[in-house]
């Protein structure tokens, strides 16, 4: 597969991962590596990862405990603990090796240590290949807040081996087919439409839609690295889909949701917005809608869940002087972005979800 030129940075997939490692550690080029992983990964990924890896550099494995409530200071500061106890200098390189926590956390950890050291992405979930680990944006929560202190800065490489994909559960892989969904609705309606027939694939045309996705992402955020207006339209579905997900990691009483899962309630959500909005053609909306809710259990919002939802929703980085901003659909394969809604809209968008 044909490797992805990002911004001062290659995206490479599968034997050519390795190839470019070996090319990398060679004696001299660094003084030391250090594998941020996390328990899954471990079990599950860094021993094959370990076994490509030709280098004589001396390697340190730093395992953290898996999960988005892991995504914090408190972790940064045990991780950089730890770099320093292993005796870490400013010539030394952090692998993440992981999902979308390790690779947004190990990223603003090695940015942040000794005022940087390089750091290479090695995503092991669909969820971090093709959203987390492109594109340079990096950080931690801030309590039940997504992403609320960070660094936009990009790697030295971003290394996609699709074979990990075989240790993911059904509902990983779930997750991270609502960002390719989203690249198809915000950017490419012959992308989304391969969507359509989703039983109809095999694991070769994952490979591909893989690829593509990430080809889309790095196209948008090549063009607007920090985000200042094309890169928005990065954030269909997250508006809501980040408030639908805080609310429910903070609330003992309800599931905790997947970071796709709630994106994907967040993409219907504000599909129907932007119907109301009399940007989107009602039927765009119902392809929508059947598509994604044809692939994600659906969630039961009662009225107060909703109300606390939408208070979460001033906390939101793309807010701009204390307006919430949406990106929203003109079509399928087209988005807009820093549209406004009432109250009203995002309650009617949470009722038609549910009917």
């Amino acid at each position: 597969m044909q490797y992805i030129n990002g911004s001062g940075y290659n995206i490479y997939f599968n034997a050519e991962v390795y190839n470019y490692l070996q090319e990398l550690l060679v004696p001299g080029s660094y003084s030391r590596i250090f594998v941020l992983t996390d328990e899954n990964a471990s079990a599950d990924c860094l021993p094959n990862f370990l076994a490509n890896l030709a280098t004589e550099l001396p390697i340190e494995i730093i395992e953290i405990e898996p999960g988005e409530d892991n995504k914090n200071i408190t972790t940064c500061t045990q991780i950089w603990e730890a770099l320093t106890d292993l005796g870490a200098d400013r010539k030394g390189l952090m692998i993440n090796l992981g999902g979308g926590v390790i690779t947004d956390m190990g990223g603003f950890v090695a940015l942040t240590f000794k005022r940087g050291i390089d750091f290479i992405n090695v995503p092991t979930t669909l969820l971090a290949m093709v959203d987390a680990s492109v594109g340079g944006k990096t950080g931690v929560d801030l309590g039940s807040l997504k992403n609320q202190v960070g660094i936009i800065s990009n790697p030295k490489a971003v290394l996609i081996d699709t074979s990990f994909l075989e240790t993911l559960p059904a509902e990983q892989m779930r997750s991270g087919l609502a960002e390719m969904l989203k690249h198809g609705l915000i950017a490419d309606k012959s992308y989304w439409n391969e969507f359509t027939e989703l039983a109809s694939l095999s694991t070769d045309d994952l490979g591909a839609l893989i690829h593509r996705s990430v080809e889309i992402k790095n196209e948008v955020v090549t063009q607007d690295p920090t985000e200042k207006g094309l890169r928005k339209i990065l954030n269909y579905g997250h508006t809501l889909g980040h408030g639908i997900e805080s609310y429910f990691l903070e609330n003992e009483d309800k599931t905790t949701l997947l970071h796709g899962e709630a994106i994907a309630i967040g993409m219907v959500l504000e599909a129907h917005i932007s119907v109301s909005l009399g940007l989107l053609e009602l039927t765009e909306y119902r392809e929508i809608k059947e598509v994604i809710k044809a692939l994600y259990l659906p969630v039961v919002f009662t009225a107060q869940d909703i109300e606390e939802i939408i208070a979460l929703l001033v906390h939101d980085k793309k807010n701009e002087a204390g307006e919430v901003k949406f990106t929203l659909l003109e079509k399928i394969g087209s988005a807009v972005i820093n549209k406004t809604a009432s109250n009203d809209l995002i309650i009617n968008a949470f009722e038609d979800y549910q009917n």
